[in-house]
């Protein structure tokens, strides 16, 4: 009695090996401990599973994320891209999401939790159709859309992806040195937190919620199961129809090694007539011809062979991203290549209030500092074209008008009066020297008296452009479309 009660604490082996691939997947431990993403060569990789790029422990992208991006690069990025995922596909199919998808084994501890389980049904077999149509929408159709206007838009990792928004999301903000971007947060977050707990809450009662109705990925890799070199067969010689294995199973099959099936192998258990294997097993060992004895033993060699070659890369992964740096630090500057100069700014509203701070070089975005002043001209001239950047790309780039030094009185009623509404953030700039004539901020980042001035900084705070005196909305325009491609 005590012995099976153990038994259910000790995990399968399919659990160790997911468990195995989530670690090795993101095994860049620092990333958690300082809160930035790893951003080294095998970035460029993509990892098997759903496994978001923006975790801060991923040391590879996620396919399906990259995917959506190649339909805006250039051919040599779709090629490649679309040849792992093929090789993916053809090679083990939806194998990878009941071995190596690190979702999918949160997904199947979340479904530990023991409450009243929801079982398959018609209703959850015509359920499994929606992942195919956000496949065909969300991960082709949108973005291939969007590439022909040149503006990349990955549409399910932005709007839908859980993974992104656990792994990713609330893996930055977890961390305290990634409190500004709190303040960054929108309605886009919104939704999508509130869809991931939704589905993460839906997983306690549904075995594999998202795997089974929502992951596209899933949908790819199972359109390629019957074909896969490694997976589940039926020997349909042996089989006498008996169901167990298709009652057994927690998916929506229709017989084994169909589309839905994620090659867990549980059904081969239960098979009374062992007509149910794996795929590609002769690959590596061939039995037929040799003893059982002598069989099981090069097994157990073969096992204890892969066991230690397998821990040494995992150890190996973990110190050397422990001790790698991602790239080389950037030097801190005023010029175009410098890592901008990162301070806390005062954030105003119209009401003259200080209701936080903003970090230009922590936001995580795209980010426009515009240095202006309501007795400047050409600065609330211009002011209308970064209202309109801030509202057309508000969930890639963050605009922000720092008012100068100089009767930065004036700058919140003008606030109330011309953009009580905006995505701009305004805020302002901090005295430098006793005439006030300058602010602090603004001479650290090469200001020298003329307003407006501009700078352009990308996603890592290294600034991409500047303008000294007054900028177009094209000209704007053109900078950030750059970056985002």
């Amino acid at each position: 009695m005590a012995m099976n009660k153990l038994k259910k604490w000790i995990p399968s082996k399919r659990k160790l090996m997911q468990l195995y691939f989530g670690l090795l997947f993101n095994a860049n431990l620092k990333g958690y401990v300082t809160g930035n993403i790893y951003r080294g060569g095998t970035k460029s990789v993509c990892v098997p599973g759903m496994n978001c790029y923006s975790c801060p422990g991923a040391v590879g992208a996620c396919p399906l994320g990259s995917l959506q991006g190649s339909f805006s690069a250039d051919k040599s990025t779709l090629f490649y891209v679309g040849g792992i995922l093929l090789l993916y596909c053809v090679m083990f199919g939806r194998l990878i999401c009941g071995w190596l998808c690190p979702f999918g084994l949160v997904q199947e501890l979340l479904y530990k939790i023991k409450t009243p389980k929801l079982k398959k049904s018609p209703v959850t077999r015509l359920l499994s159709i929606l992942k195919y149509i956000l496949l065909a929408v969300f991960v082709f159709l949108i973005p291939i859309l969007y590439a022909f206007k040149d503006t990349p838009l990955p549409a399910f990792c932005k709007y839908i992806c859980p993974s992104g928004t656990l792994e990713g999301g609330l893996g930055l903000l977890a961390n305290k040195v990634n409190e500004s971007y709190f303040s960054m947060l929108g309605p886009l977050f919104t939704w999508k937190f509130l869809l991931m707990v939704s589905i993460l809450i839906g997983c306690i009662f549904i075995f594999r919620l998202f795997c089974r109705f929502l992951c596209p990925l899933g949908a790819l890799y199972g359109l390629f199961n019957k074909i896969s070199v490694f997976g589940i067969r039926l020997d349909r010689s042996k089989c006498i129809d008996c169901g167990k294995c298709i009652s057994h199973c927690k998916v929506d099959i229709r017989h084994v090694g169909d589309r839905e099936c994620v090659s867990c192998g549980e059904c081969i258990d239960v098979c009374p007539t062992q007509a149910i294997k794996w795929k590609g097993t002769g690959i590596f060992l061939r039995e037929n011809d040799i003893p059982k004895e002598k069989a099981q033993k090069r097994r157990t060699v073969t096992r204890v062979i892969t066991a230690v070659l397998m821990i040494a890369l995992l150890a190996g992964a973990l110190v050397y991203y422990w001790n790698e740096d991602s790239a080389p630090a950037a030097q801190q500057g005023n010029a175009i290549g410098d890592l901008c100069y990162g301070y806390d700014l005062e954030i105003i509203d119209e009401t003259g209030i200080l209701t936080d701070t903003v970090n230009p070089v922590k936001t995580g975005k795209i980010t426009i500092v515009n240095f202006w002043g309501t007795w400047c001209t050409p600065c609330v001239n211009e002011l209308p074209y970064f209202d309109q950047i801030a509202k057309e790309y508000a969930d890639e780039v963050t605009v922000i008008a720092v008012h100068t030094h100089m009767v930065s009185e004036t700058a919140p009623p003008y606030i109330a009066s011309y953009y009580p509404n905006s995505e701009i953030i305004f805020a302002k700039d901090y005295p430098v020297d006793d005439t006030g004539l300058n602010g602090g901020y603004y001479s650290s980042l090469g200001g020298r008296g003329v307003f407006p001035y501009t700078l352009v900084l990308d996603e890592d705070g290294i600034i991409v452009a500047s303008f000294l005196s007054s900028v177009e909305y094209e000209q704007l325009k053109e900078v950030v479309e750059n970056q985002l491609n």
